[in-house]
């Protein structure tokens, strides 16, 4: 009982006191500034420090007006523009409107000298701040601040990429991809998902090639990817391609067809099939013969029409054996048709045979279509024969 009433005495003391305090003011400007940048909290904080440059820069001008000058009040309105709400903008422009009449009565008329409040400046300042206040409405009507949106957009990147990892293999395989969107953006209208299914038997990957390219089909590709990940291994496989031909027309997008290919690979036998839906055929490079041959199965796009029929083409992996997955954008462009564009693809590939295709990928995109303007996938399954695997 001692022992107790003496903790509590110490923990009642001054400075046990002002540490607990001081804890919980931490915390609550901590939560204020996660709060602020994720668009939840008040923008009071910006508001505040924007109105105190105002003044600032006014002061600054009256004292030496050559170094600043008074257009340069457009700065806070501009900052204004990117972080305050519609609302709080307008009580910056009175103060900056205010801050200019200022400047005009003790600089004097501008006819009479330089660095003086003239009607340009005026004008640009207000242009700046008319704009300024059509971006905020645009921001409040979305419903993302600009502290929020960048980081918005980097989560929808991130999680476009890590959908579209493929699982790891059992030894004996393996698997790689490269992703190109179209203009070096970070957004692409081609993306991968895959799973093993059959308690890790069976490997399914669903290639997907989005109508659009680069930003303007990012945002139905990550859909799409969200859908199509749902739907594999959940159903059987040659129910995954109506599933998905369903989805896509219950969306009743204006642009919303999309090219598929579905790969249902056994990865203790070799066997596998493929499922097409509009897409450019599997190509597979058979070690005996050291020829690539074309696997296509019949399909018509995904979300042109109800009732649409999916058959597959079977093949089978043996040690040695490649199976190259890609879209349209790597083998056709306006120059070129997609026959010339798979020679000229097989022949790159040719070269990466003896060291097993490791790294090939994103090579393999960078010489056949480095400067194409469309989105460009590639998946790589090989499997490796005695000697890779004797190597590693």
């Amino acid at each position: 009982m001692a022992v107790g009433r003496e903790r509590r005495a110490e923990a009642e003391t001054w400075p046990a006191r002002l540490k607990k305090q001081w804890h919980r003011v931490r915390t609550g400007v901590r939560k204020s500034a996660v709060d602020y940048f994720r668009g939840d909290g008040s923008d009071w904080i910006a508001l505040a420090g924007l109105l105190l440059t105002v003044p600032l820069i006014a002061a600054t001008t009256l004292i030496d007006s050559v170094w600043c000058s008074p257009a340069a009040l457009v700065l806070p309105i501009v900052a204004g523009g990117l972080l305050l709400r519609p609302s709080s903008l307008l009580g910056l422009y009175a103060a900056a409107a205010t801050a200019l009449i200022v400047e005009s009565v003790e600089l004097g008329p501008y006819t009479e000298g330089p660095s003086r409040v003239t009607p340009g400046i005026v004008l640009v300042v207000a242009a700046c701040g008319f704009f300024g206040l059509l971006i905020a409405q645009f921001r409040s009507r979305v419903g993302v601040p600009w502290r929020r949106g960048g980081t918005m957009l980097f989560d929808l990147r991130e999680r476009i990429r890590v959908q579209s990892k493929l699982p790891k293999l059992p030894v004996g395989w393996h698997r790689e991809m490269a992703l190109r969107p179209a203009g070096g953006q970070s957004f692409s209208g081609d993306f991968v998902v895959a799973a093993r299914t059959n308690g890790g038997r069976t490997l399914e990957v669903v290639l997907t090639d989005v109508s659009g390219k680069g930003m303007d089909a990012g945002s139905r590709a990550l859909l799409l990817s969200g859908a199509f990940g749902g739907l594999l291994g959940s159903l059987p496989p040659h129910a995954f391609l109506p599933a998905a031909n369903g989805y896509l027309l219950r969306q009743d997008w204006d642009e919303g067809f999309a090219t598929s290919i579905h790969l249902v690979l056994d990865l203790e036998s070799g066997d596998y099939e493929l499922y097409s839906a509009g897409h450019p055929p599997g190509l597979q490079l058979s070690a005996g013969t050291g020829r690539w041959e074309e696997k296509a199965a019949e399909g018509p796009l995904l979300g042109v029409y109800d009732g649409a029929q999916f058959d597959s083409v079977k093949g089978a992996l043996r040690p040695g054996d490649v199976l190259m997955l890609f879209t349209d954008g790597l083998v056709e462009t306006a120059e070129r048709d997609i026959v010339e564009g798979i020679d000229r693809l097989t022949g790159e590939a040719d070269r990466y045979v003896p060291g097993g295709f490791h790294g090939a990928a994103w090579h393999l995109i960078e010489a056949v279509a480095k400067d194409v303007n469309d989105d460009r996938a590639l998946l790589l399954i090989c499997r490796e024969g005695p000697t890779a695997l004797a190597a590693r």
